[in-house]
């Protein structure tokens, strides 16, 4: 008789928010499967539970996927994991759900924290309607469609990102979407939880020179009405300002500025220049 693949939430930062089912779930399969089983382990320890582990992560989830489903169909029970929140949601295991369908295996879930639906909770935007958008592509051409394709989105958005790649995502998605609302969502759960409600502007200008820490999920307002709006000489020269801290020329960057916004790059390098001559 074939066995079940539980698809198990763990926490996103405080061990308090694990569920009794959670642990019980962990504690009765035969096996886990873990994005990383190194910070698998640590949970496991925590709460004495004592189950072997089996990788199952974005470059070998094919081939982990298969022996995973083997030994579901031959009986045994597995638990899948990841490093933190719910499984499948912008993560491999979707892949490895989707494979237990296709092969008639029974799936359940032990729904437990997510990072995305905490973070929508808590950025106090309007989220009676929203998408959630996942991580940017760091190919370009790819990043590019992406940004063209949500930019008229009226919903609001959800993303996630790594701290070190936050600069140049605030930046493309400022180019992409022009002023919009923000909330910035770190850390949540943990010691140093913090929301930061700004304007994309500003957050694309202050984190280019001021990085953040943590697991980082951003919650954008989606377009409006306002935004029809001619965009001003301000506007413009606040994406400047973006493009030269990423270290271009002061002419490059009011070219650039002035190619997205329609503002003459003459009037953008004006004020540049007075700004460097009052410093």
């Amino acid at each position: 008789m074939s066995g079940i693949l539980y698809i198990v939430g763990t926490p996103i930062g405080n061990l308090g928010d694990i569920s009794p089912r959670a642990l019980e779930t962990l504690e009765s399969v035969d096996f886990i499967a873990a994005e990383d089983t190194r910070v698998t382990l640590k949970l496991l320890n925590h709460f004495e539970i004592k189950k072997p582990l089996i990788s199952y992560f974005e470059h070998n989830r094919r081939e982990k996927g298969e022996i995973i489903a083997d030994r579901i169909e031959g009986g045994e029970s597995c638990a899948l994991v990841t490093d933190a929140g719910m499984p499948a949601v912008s993560d491999p295991g979707e892949d490895l759900v989707a494979l237990c369908h296709d092969r008639g295996i029974k799936v359940s879930a032990v729904p437990g924290p997510t990072a995305f639906a905490t973070a929508v909770a808590l950025s106090g935007l309007p989220v009676g309607r929203f998408t959630f958008e996942g991580f940017l592509s760091v190919n370009k051409n790819a990043r590019k469609a992406h940004l063209e394709e949500i930019k008229n989105e009226k919903r609001t958005m959800v993303f996630y990102e790594a701290p070190h790649k936050l600069s140049a995502t605030l930046c493309d998605l400022y180019t992409a979407l022009g002023e919009r609302r923000i909330a910035i969502v770190r850390e949540i759960t943990k010691i140093y939880e913090e929301v930061i409600r700004i304007n994309l502007s500003e957050a694309a200008e202050k984190y280019a020179e001021q990085p953040l820490k943590g697991e980082i999920v951003l919650v954008i307002e989606g377009r409006t009405e306002v935004e029809e709006e001619e965009i001003t000489v301000d506007d413009a020269l606040r994406l400047a300002r973006v493009y030269i801290n990423e270290g271009i020329s002061a002419s490059m960057a009011a070219k650039k500025a002035a190619k997205e916004t329609g503002v003459k790059k003459g009037d953008i390098y004006k004020l540049l220049t007075e700004e460097a001559t009052e410093v």
